[in-house]
């Protein structure tokens, strides 16, 4: 099958999956955001991203057939004040197989579970340089955060306003961090951001790649002339695959595509994966922020799907959009 059809999924469940509770209090009551999928002891499971207006902090799904997901709580909260976690706590993927047509399952390093999150310094919605680190757990329902390992470098332009959204692989006796991160921009300007990556060989000392970023920005009018950001990678056959959304100047957000063969040069495809919906749609403002498994040799993408709130406020919580998570699904592969 070719490739760039293998990774398409133009079915769209047309629903959240998961939505917010719009429920003050609750660590998820305006908004969630970034899947990540996988498979652990029979069942499929999900970490998300909560946002309560104060921060980011990290919750816990399951489901048996990937559509129909159960909410089972927050599993990495805030910290104590003055910890690097007292404000967010938001995990964006743990160590797995790199297959993306393999089964999802996690992998574990010293009899622990290895998990990536950022965070911000300051109460608020994405507010203040992020940082990155790991965070780990011995039963994927607890997790303890480790200190930082990737902090915002002013000696390089393309990271030096703030780091965002990581990615850990493991490759050839070699971790990797994928991230994305923003410029520092002249006052009045809009900031950009594109992805870069880090090694490691113990998982607490990094290096960064001297070729980042190695995803760009496109030129403009691509979808992704803004951003290039939220990178998830995979191995499917003899190449690697980046899954990324683009922000555009046209003000929504989509999901594509690239490919290396060796983890460091990347060529993106110039095909949107996942688009916008139109006015009305839960996706209509952003379709982001990829989050792959597959299931009986189907690709299951879920995404962060946007839209403007119509009618009467949800809850007792004040927002002006609905951010929560979709599906969207691709035919079985075949040889």
């Amino acid at each position: 099958m070719d490739l760039l059809k293998s990774l398409r999924t133009p079915e769209k469940l047309g629903r959240l999956v998961i939505e917010p509770s719009w429920s003050k209090g609750s660590f998820d009551s305006h908004g969630v955001d970034c899947p990540f999928p996988y498979y652990h002891d029979g069942s499929y499971w999900m970490t998300y991203v909560g946002f309560d207006g104060i921060g980011y902090q990290t919750g816990l799904a399951r489901s048996e057939n990937l559509f129909d997901w159960t909410k089972e709580g927050c599993v990495f909260g805030r910290g104590k004040a003055g910890s690097v976690t007292a404000y967010n706590a938001a995990m964006t993927g743990i160590l797995r197989d790199n297959a993306l047509f393999g089964p999802g399952t996690l992998k574990q390093v010293g009899g622990r579970f290895v998990g990536t999150y950022h965070a911000y310094p300051d109460p608020g919605y994405e507010a203040g340089p992020a940082v990155i680190g790991l965070c780990y757990s011995d039963d994927l329902r607890n997790w303890e955060a480790g200190p930082p390992v990737l902090e915002p470098d002013s000696s390089c332009p393309w990271e030096a306003g703030g780091l965002y959204k990581s990615w850990i692989l493991e490759a050839e006796g070699l971790y990797y961090l994928f991230y994305n991160a923003k410029d520092a921009p002249e006052p009045g300007t809009r900031w950009i951001e594109q992805t870069g990556f880090a090694v490691s060989d113990d998982l607490e000392h990094w290096e960064r790649y001297t070729g980042n970023p190695v995803l760009r920005v496109g030129p403009a009018g691509d979808f992704d002339d803004r951003f290039a950001s939220d990178p998830a990678v995979f191995a499917q056959g003899n190449l690697w695959v980046m899954f990324y959304f683009g922000n555009c100047t046209d003000g929504h957000a989509r999901d594509g595509v690239a490919f290396s063969n060796d983890l460091r040069s990347w060529e993106k495809s110039g095909d949107v994966l996942i688009d916008v919906g139109p006015e009305g749609s839960i996706d209509s403002r952003y379709a982001h922020k990829p989050g792959m498994i597959s299931r009986d040799g189907r690709l299951y993408h879920f995404y962060c799907a946007v839209a403007p709130l119509t009618g009467p406020q949800r809850g007792d919580v004040e927002t002006t959009e609905v951010r929560g998570i979709s599906v969207a699904t691709g035919a079985p592969e075949t040889s």
